[in-house]
């Protein structure tokens, strides 16, 4: 019944999120800083998006924690209970200069297991989502399974530029497959792999707000997520990340990584 009630308004609170966000963009004072390095920047819809589900979540359940980029949750590093992961802009670049090609991301974690995933491509009306065991969905129709005897030369893959720095080898992956594609959104290259679209993605630094919903939702059709050299991928830590499709997955790892 608890993660009924959580579906139900995170649902709810996702699309009034969307609404706001969609608004802004025909805003001409978007407000835009640089964090870490002007690639890493913020806007004041990313904090107000992280703000108002921290007062909701705070509000229905008091209980429960929030894991959130902006800092309006609290410092997490182990989940128990029930834990919500938020992105609340993933892809922040390009909603600053392209206005597409972002998302909202949201998992909700208990006991350190995901149970709810919800990415939303805001401009592109993409709604995904997934629970535990029960499939995923992109706009209520359901995700098929993930192929699982695909090979790297007739896949295409996404591996961005500071994963090619760290992993050298990532150039003759990129050689051996069909091509390569980027999206500069996390989560929607996650979506790429889950859909099909693509069949592996590689990212060299990526923060628990960044998976924590698109993990839950691949894993629900098959595809296999872990750490570049095959580990176990632990939510709360920042470190790298690999999911592919079954097949495309083994050849990466077994020819290129290992």
């Amino acid at each position: 019944m608890v993660l009924e009630k959580i579906d139900q308004l995170a649902r709810e609170w996702l699309e009034e999120a969307g609404n706001r966000i969609f608004m802004a963009l025909e805003q001409v004072n978007i407000e835009v800083e640089a964090k870490a390095d002007r690639n890493d920047l913020v806007t004041n819809m990313d904090r107000a998006t992280e703000r108002y589900f921290a007062e909701k979540i705070a509000t229905h359940f008091p209980e429960h924690r929030l894991l959130g980029e902006e800092g309006y949750g609290e410092e997490i590093t182990s989940l128990e209970g029930v834990v919500w992961v938020l992105d609340p802009i993933d892809g922040t670049v390009n909603f600053v200069e392209q206005k597409r090609n972002f998302a909202i991301s949201l998992g909700i974690y208990q006991e350190g297991i995901g149970e709810l995933g919800y990415i939303y491509d805001v401009v592109g009306g993409e709604f995904y989502f997934a629970k535990r065991g029960e499939g995923a969905f992109v706009n209520d129709e359901p995700i098929p399974m993930l192929a699982k005897e695909n090979k790297l030369e007739n896949a295409l893959v996404i591996i961005n530029t500071a994963a090619m720095h760290k992993f050298p080898q990532t150039l003759a992956a990129i050689k051996a497959a069909r091509g390569l594609r980027l999206y500069g959104a996390a989560t929607l290259e996650y979506m790429a792999v889950a859909t099909g679209r693509a069949d592996a993605y590689i990212s060299a630094n990526l923060s628990p707000w960044d998976i924590g919903a698109g993990k839950i939702i691949a894993e629900e059709v098959g595809a296999i997520v872990t750490r570049v050299d095959g580990s176990e991928m632990v939510i709360t830590e920042k470190g790298d990340s690999f999911v592919a499709s079954p097949g495309v997955h083994a050849e990466l790892l077994r020819d290129y990584f290992r």
